[in-house]
């Protein structure tokens, strides 16, 4: 497979300015009633018919996100319903390896990926807080270049998909399979919480599914590259992630 130019493919990037919302949503309340209910009624069933409940429920008010580690959570979807919005948070500090997949899931994939963009360019925000944040502050970096990034891209849903799983770390062992998020005020769907990275991996050979190729190169999960190292051995998956802080999550899923 091959990577062709942003510009050819069905790819959006996004700056500051967020979209209108539409009227008529439903309320906090109600959304934390549907995924109560559904998070009991869903629990064990196929990651396929988890994200058809999903799409079904929520229509245009519903989106994937997925930080292109791998592609699966936005094939499934594609599968289940063609044309969905696949929120990417282009952060400036990515590997472009992780570009790589994003592209390829823009240009082969029945999907809408949208590249959203930090308010500030890594130049911009070095001259407001200084050289190397994530190196002295990386919660406030996260913060700056993913977090409020993804507040900004979700005020146009009611819920969206995640690719959590959670055999990938401890604080992620009690992940259920929809949540209602209240900080966000929105439902989280996580489709493919239950599974093992062996799953994912008879997934990937199945449906020939993009893999961010870091993996091949020792690397247990994948973020900004200047906060992402190698695993050893017998190392979480997640060790490679802030290894210098006491971190183990950027802020997205907290």
């Amino acid at each position: 497979m091959t990577v062709v130019a942003a510009t050819s493919l069905n790819l959006v990037t996004l700056g500051a300015a967020p979209v209108p919302a539409e009227a008529g949503r439903r309320t906090p309340a109600e959304l934390e009633a549907l995924a109560r209910d559904a998070a009991v009624a869903l629990e064990g069933a196929p990651a396929e018919q988890i994200a058809k409940w999903a799409t079904d429920t929520f229509g245009a008010r519903f989106c994937v996100t997925s930080s292109m580690a791998d592609a699966v959570v936005a094939h499934l979807f594609s599968r289940v319903s063609p044309g969905v919005d696949v929120v990417f948070l282009d952060t400036g500090l990515h590997f472009p390896e992780t570009l790589k997949v994003r592209d390829i899931v823009a240009a082969t994939m029945d999907v809408n990926v949208r590249s959203i963009r930090p308010r500030m360019t890594v130049g911009q925000q070095d001259g407001e807080f200084g050289p190397r944040l994530f190196a002295r502050n990386p919660d406030e970096c996260c913060f700056l270049r993913k977090v409020e990034p993804l507040e900004r891209a979700l005020a146009d849903y009611d819920s969206w998909a995640t690719g959590l799983r959670r055999d990938e770390s401890p604080t992620r062992a009690n992940t259920p399979v929809v949540a209602f998020d209240a900080k966000k005020g929105k439902v989280k769907v996580n489709p493919i919480a239950a599974w093992t990275q062996a799953d994912v991996d008879r997934y990937v050979s199945r449906w020939n599914v993009p893999v961010n190729e870091l993996f091949k190169k020792g690397y247990g999960s994948i973020g900004c590259w200047p906060c992402t190292r190698r695993t050893k051995a017998g190392e979480d998956p997640r060790a490679g992630r802030w290894a210098m802080f006491e971190k183990t999550e950027c802020g997205l899923h907290v």
